[in-house]
């Protein structure tokens, strides 16, 4: 007899919890520390709290990995009537909380660990795959394995308007940040191979910048999977995230254009008014 599968993320996923609940998601949330308080992403904070406590203080909230113990203990409990798991991570490059999730996989039995190779909806992707996988009557094992594969296939990129967040986190200089918002520059934020690169600089207002940006990335469209695309933001004005949403369908004819808000681990390391577009290409992006 077949086992119940279980799909499961870390909460860097993005999934909006109307797709949670239609795929049966299980989260397990990061750890965000804000002052001298550790919040679960999602649960007892949310990307508005990070706006406010930096408006009020100047200070970025940490965002802490998911430790051995801890997935150890939800594993546990997920498969404890016997299901199988399947549980997608943050890239491994961005964080430990992949290897912290293998150690404790190790301890188990059909538990299977994916290193999403990305952030945010770049795993959402992957995760929402995997569901429908499961749906269909695939093994985990198989589930697990395509679903690894499939990670060099995801186009994920996001703009952003202000550097200022990047800055203070170190992912950029306080003086190209600062260079970048007098010139106006919004520069495109990819992932290959597990990692966050600068691509395309654009310069304007952020809207205008926005509308440009969807067609440079939907450009090559024999190479793009019309399944489903996301746009994925981070407290943006709710007409700039309409009008890039009907960009992207006048764009392209997806079966699903899904509008999704960037958690907190997202919110922390751009800021407000950072939004992307990620879907899945026909080719790996190496």
């Amino acid at each position: 007899m077949r086992k119940q599968i279980i799909i499961s993320s870390d909460s860097t996923c993005d999934l909006s919890q109307e797709l949670i609940d239609r795929y049966q998601i299980r989260i397990l949330p990061m750890g965000v520390s804000l002052g001298d308080k550790i919040y679960r992403d999602g649960v007892d904070i949310t990307p508005d709290d990070i706006y406010a406590h930096h408006a009020k203080t100047g200070q970025l909230p940490k965002t802490s990995a998911i430790n051995v113990a801890e997935n150890m203990e939800y594993f546990e409990q997920l498969i404890k009537d016997g299901s199988a798991l399947i549980h997608f991570t943050i890239s491994s490059s961005m964080s430990s909380t992949y290897n912290n999730a293998c150690v404790a996989a190790e301890e188990l039995e059909d538990v299977y660990v994916v290193d999403g190779k990305n952030l945010s909806t770049g795993n959402g992707l992957l995760v929402i795959a995997a569901a429908e996988m499961a749906r269909e009557g695939m093994e985990a094992k198989e589930i697990a394995q395509k679903v690894s594969e499939l990670a060099d296939y995801v186009d994920a990129s996001f703009v952003v308007d202000n550097l200022e967040y990047l800055a203070k986190g170190g992912r950029c200089s306080a003086v190209a940040a600062f260079g970048a918002n007098l010139l106006q520059l919004k520069p495109c934020i990819y992932v290959k191979n597990g990692a966050m690169g600068v691509g395309k600089k654009y310069r304007g207002k952020y809207e205008k910048v926005l509308l440009s940006y969807v067609a440079d990335r939907l450009a090559n469209a024999d190479d793009i999977c019309l399944d489903r695309v996301f746009v994925t933001h981070a407290g943006c004005e709710p007409k700039i995230v309409e009008s890039v949403a009907d960009a992207v369908k006048n764009a392209l004819p997806f079966k699903e254009v899904l509008v999704t808000r960037a958690g907190c681990t997202i919110s922390s390391h751009c800021g407000a008014n950072t939004l992307g577009v990620l879907f899945i290409r026909k080719t790996p992006l190496h």
